[in-house]
């Protein structure tokens, strides 16, 4: 392995990322073991109104990406969500932020491969314990360790082959859905399914599935693009049209799935109610279904599929979260030897401690759900600080040049970042209160470093920029203690708590603005990321 410069922050990685590299990018990372699942247990949560959950899910995914579609355009860089919290306020805050990005990222080609291997426990029952739960037996939870190195492995070839390579995944990860579409239509008779057990579900469901389904999960993988914006020749046209394109794409797709998946359903499917929803090879939702309708060739092809799509996007993610912490080592918010380059120019130490703390995880979330719940609340608190970092960049520096600029930016960034705050609330109070708690570890570490062991000044931890971050986390899990989802002490109803939660983000952004950096020490962040592309 060849180490990159010793300069530190000069490392280059090869710019061959077009526009639609980019876009499969990103839709590949979408279209992964989100649609295997998401259908199953989205109906067991809102019945026949799960396909406004998808809807709901795309709406406010849409409204993330495009503030993130602004500012990956100002950021083109590969790992650019590191460097846009450090724009906006500072070094401690991209200290934070990198830890908090690395722990969305390093589970999301863990969870990937628990789904290839649940798939796969229908006709392999060695991977899966009974009873239900999806819970990783030992040989589960070895094989997922090898499939995380398989993914390290391919990780270590030149981008511009990896996004070949991916290209033609994603022609088959686009195909196969739609012929599941078209195969269940075909094939479904049970068109009365839309009026069965309507006592057995609420429109709550349609929010609180957004999480606890993998909806919003299913959508999160937009960011690959802008992972790799380091990696194109021309990302401020090519990553916006990549971030939004691969949304819009995926939205369709997934409310025609949704709508295949209910017309699919026998009435002995739903003899104990939506909640208790139970078939033949409900572990592998979609070949399940296919079976049970007599498509066998179907069943067959999902099987395969469930290697691929689940691969593709766990591929993705290794890649973009490599470039994650090759960032934090490039911004020196990590360790130095992050941004060693193999003969490919690739982050290969980054691609190895992806595989490794990608194999921890498995063991706190031995199930598919159970991962996905985590994956959604941490990678949607990292994804509220796009609309901030997009409304302190216009206040600060206006007359910055845009190659993309968000026309409605002044009511689009908050609703993204109310909205951003509303799932992680609909998480619930046991997934957040793990979340919280390891975001603190983080963060006390890195605060007991800076004091005692680097013993650098208290002014330049930037607590004054970071002072925000207490009440919005602090806030943000009393009132998922206050709640009635996950775990909560149901003082506020599903209303109020919705109400809260906007009232409350209100106030944290006004916070945030009023605590970023000042507009010259911005400028100066933004001349410093600008020097080293």
């Amino acid at each position: 392995m060849s180490e990159a410069t010793e300069a530190g922050v000069t490392a280059t990685l090869r710019r061959d990322a077009r526009v639609i590299g980019l876009l499969f990018a990103s839709t590949t990372s979408i279209v992964g073991s989100g649609w295997l699942f998401g259908a199953f247990h989205a109906s067991k949560i809102a019945g026949p109104l799960s396909i406004w959950s998808w809807v709901v899910g795309a709406i406010i995914i849409l409204l993330i990406a495009l503030c993130f579609a602004e500012l990956s355009a100002l950021f083109p860089r590969s790992g650019a969500l590191v460097h846009m919290s450090h724009a906006s306020h500072g070094d401690g805050m991209g200290r934070i932020w990198s830890w908090m990005l690395f722990l969305a990222y390093v589970p999301v080609p863990a969870v990937e491969a628990e789904a290839i291997v649940t798939y796969a426990n229908n006709y392999l029952p060695y991977f899966i314990q009974p009873g239900g739960q999806g819970l990783l037996t030992v040989i589960g939870f070895v094989t997922c360790v090898v499939l995380l190195g398989i993914l390290a492995l391919l990780n270590l070839m030149t981008v511009r082959w990896l996004l070949n390579v991916n290209s033609i995944v994603t022609w088959w990860k686009i195909a196969v859905p739609l012929l599941t579409v078209i195969a269940l239509f075909a094939a479904s008779t049970h068109w009365n399914v839309m009026s069965a057990d309507p006592t057995g579900y609420k429109v709550t469901g349609i929010f609180t599935a957004l999480p606890a389904a993998g909806i919003i999960f299913s959508y999160l993988g937009f960011r690959t693009a802008i992972d790799l914006g380091g990696e194109s020749a021309n990302p401020g046209r090519n990553i916006p049209l990549a971030v939004i394109g691969s949304v819009l794409l995926a939205a369709i797709l997934y409310v025609l799935l949704q709508v295949a998946f209910l017309y699919a359903l026998a009435p002995a499917d739903l003899a104990h109610g939506w909640a208790h929803l139970s078939f033949t090879g409900q572990m592998g939702p979609f070949a399940g279904l296919a079976a049970t309708l007599g498509l066998g060739w179907l069943a067959t092809l999902l099987y395969i599929d469930a290697y691929v799509s689940p691969g593709g996007t766990g591929l993705m993610y290794v890649t973009g979260g490599s470039r994650i912490l090759f960032a934090i080592g490039e911004m020196e918010a990590g360790p130095h030897g992050l941004i060693k380059l193999n003969g490919n120019q690739v982050p290969w130490v980054s691609v190895l401690v992806m595989w490794a703390v990608g194999a921890v995880f498995l063991l706190p979330f031995p199930a598919w759900q159970q991962m996905v719940n985590y994956i959604t609340s941490i990678t949607v608190l990292t994804y509220g600080l796009g609309p901030v970092a997009l409304l302190v960049l216009r206040h600060s520096m206006p007359d910055l040049e845009r190659p993309f600029r968000l026309e409605g930016a002044w009511f689009i960034a908050p609703a993204a970042f109310i909205c951003s705050n509303w799932v992680i609330y609909w998480t619930g109070f046991r997934t957040n209160s793990f979340l919280f708690g390891i975001v603190a570890i983080g963060f006390i570490l890195y605060a007991l470093h800076h004091h005692f062991v680097a013993k650098k000044p208290a002014d330049e931890f930037g607590w004054r920029h970071i002072s925000w971050l207490l009440p919005w986390f602090g806030g943000m899990w009393i009132l998922s203690w206050l709640s009635d989802i996950g775990g909560g002490i149901g003082v506020l109803d599903f209303t109020w708590g919705v109400v809260c939660v906007a009232v409350w983000s209100g106030l944290m952004l006004i916070a945030a603005l009023r605590t970023a950096l000042p507009a010259e020490d911005t400028a100066r962040m933004m001349g410093f990321i600008d020097a080293t592309l």
